[in-house]
Order: C-alpha cells, then sequence, then structure tokens
C-alpha cells in the first residue's frame, strides 16, 4: 500500500518555506511513512507589497489563498505565523496543532546604530506595522516611521540600500532565517509588546478531516497554545486588526503562574492604555476578559472607537 500523501500549502518566501518544511519535520519524526509535497502559493497580501495592509482588508490575506486550497482539497494542512491568523476562521477549518513558540520579541536592525536610542534626530524607521509604530514613538516620539514591505531579505535590502536609518522585524523569522547578526537590539516586552501569538506557528486543517487533525496532534504544545489562545482572546474582545495598535503577550514565570500583558496605544504613541494580569494556566481566558474589562474602562474604549471610524 502507497504512503498517504500530505500536501502542505504555504506562502513561497523563504521564511514560509522555511516553516512549512519545519513541519514537515516533525510530522516525519512522528510518522516516518508519510509522503509530504507543498503547495507553494502566493497570497493576496504578497502580491500587495506597494499598499499598506489596512486599505487591502489586513493580515488576513496572508492566510486566504491557504485556506481556499483547503477547502477544495487541494492542501492537507496549511502553515501559519500566529501573528498573521484572523481570530475567526472559515467555516469548515480550524486550528489543528500550536507548535512551541519561538523568540515572541521585536528587533531593531540597522546598519549603523546599535539602539534605538542612538537613532538621530528624526531618523526613518521602517514599519508597516501600526503596533510597532505606536511603541516606537512612545519611545521616541521624534522617529520618522516609514512603510515597509516585503519579505525580510527584502527588507534588509531596502535598508542597506539606505532608504531607512533602521527597520524593525520579528526576532523570530530573523533566527529562522539564520540572520540574528543583523538584530542591532531586542526589544524587551516593556519597551515593545509583542504581536498576539508573534513567534509561534499554526497548522490549519479542515475540521472534518480526523486523519490529518490525528497526524498533528503530537505537533501541538500545550503550553504555547495556551498562551496564544489567552492573547487570541484578549485580541477578539478588542476588535485587533491591522487599523489597531494593540498588543499582547502571554507568558509563564516558571512557578506554575502566567503573566497576561495588553497594550492599545494610538498610533502617534502619544496615548497608552496598558494592562497587566498574573494568574494560573487554569485562568487564563478569565485574565483575558478581566484584561479587556480593564483596559476599556481605564478609556482604551475611547481610543478604540477612534479607530474605527
Amino acid at each position: 500500500m502507497s504512503p498517504p500523501i500530505i500536501r502542505i500549502a504555504t506562502r513561497k518566501s523563504p521564511l514560509a518555506l522555511w516553516q512549512a518544511n519545519a513541519i514537515r519535520e516533525q510530522l516525519l519524526l512522528h510518522w516516518s511513512d508519510l509522503k509530504i509535497e507543498f503547495l507553494p502559493m502566493a497570497t493576496s497580501g504578497d502580491r500587495f507589497l506597494k499598499d499598506k495592509l489596512l486599505k487591502i482588508g489586513g493580515k488576513g490575506l496572508f492566510v486566504k489563498e491557504l485556506e481556499e486550497a483547503l477547502l477544495d482539497k487541494r492542501a492537507d494542512l496549511a502553515v501559519h505565523s500566529m501573528k498573521d491568523v484572523p481570530v475567526a476562521f472559515t467555516d469548515g477549518l480550524s486550528l489543528a496543532a500550536i507548535c512551541p513558540r519561538h523568540n515572541p520579541f521585536d528587533a531593531l536592525v540597522s546598519s549603523l546604530y546599535e539602539n534605538i536610542h542612538h537613532l538621530p534626530q528624526g531618523a526613518v524607521v521602517g514599519t508597516s506595522s501600526l503596533r510597532r509604530q505606536s511603541q516606537l514613538l512612545a519611545l521616541r516620539p521624534d522617529l520618522n516611521i516609514q512603510g515597509l514591505r516585503g519579505n525580510i531579505h527584502t527588507r534588509l535590502e531596502k535598508l542597506d540600500q539606505g532608504g531607512y536609518h533602521a527597520i524593525v522585524l520579528a526576532s523570530a523569522g530573523l533566527e529562522r532565517m539564520k540572520l540574528q547578526s543583523r538584530i542591532q537590539q531586542q526589544f524587551s516586552p516593556e519597551e515593545m509588546l509583542p504581536a498576539c501569538g508573534q513567534g509561534a506557528l499554526g497548522i490549519e486543517c479542515r475540521t472534518d478531516d480526523a486523519f490529518v487533525q490525528k497526524l498533528l496532534q503530537p505537533l501541538n504544545d500545550s503550553l504555547t497554545a495556551s498562551c496564544v489562545r489567552a492573547e487570541r482572546r484578549v485580541n477578539s474582545l478588542l476588535g485587533g486588526n491591522c487599523h489597531t495598535p494593540l498588543a499582547v503577550y502571554c507568558r509563564p514565570l516558571g512557578d506554575g503562574t502566567f503573566i497576561l500583558s495588553a497594550k492599545v496605544a494610538s498610533a502617534n504613541g502619544q496615548q497608552i492604555f496598558q494592562n497587566q494580569q498574573q494568574g494560573e494556566l487554569h485562568q487564563l481566558l478569565e485574565l483575558a476578559e478581566c484584561s479587556v474589562q480593564t483596559l476599556l474602562a481605564d478609556g482604551a474604549k475611547i481610543l478604540l472607537d477612534a479607530m474605527d471610524r
């Protein structure tokens, strides 16, 4: 009998292909008789590189075509960066596994300056993330934040060509591409709180595909999954999207308790509402709801409503 063939839908970028291959290797460790093929795809988010995400539909555009491939059975599973996965799933699809989290933090990359405080007055810093923009401006209101799209190598090339004094990228992506030597400064969570799910990979498949669901069970990391689900709960309740400078990060302390930190900011970084909750594993979703209630009561609702207009 021929070994079963599993097809993985993935974006075509080098980082996405690295992520898909990492999942392939993990699957083969547990199910050595599988035959695994890739279905590389260009998503809408990849094609509209000159447009800001918030103008063309948000981060969901990085998963839309992959989900279509799952639904019409061209692919059996799709690998996503969890920070790109919308809170609501398309009917018939679900998240089958969240893998162990890698580095969740953001990094400053520069050819000349070793940290954000060494950048010259009015320095041009590249990022298309409102979350990063707001937190950068909270640290340095004088910075000139300019849009930056493309895969990691494209962004680094734009930096090296002299278009920016510095750019901000996810540490995990740089490390996965073996480009960690480009990191000048890794931001602490106090300086720049990560995006929901940053550093974690998620695997999506058809909800009714019991065979693939079983294959993916060993790849799920329950601790990471619990933390990311709490973050996504905050994101969902606050209506987080590309229009919203929203940051949320849940981490274990090592003593059986967790800290859930959330932050809502204005795009210029002048208004910031933040909250921190601490509790045990079984309380994480409750902590998420408490955090949201506190943020809204403190005034974040006014900020969020203004961004929706």
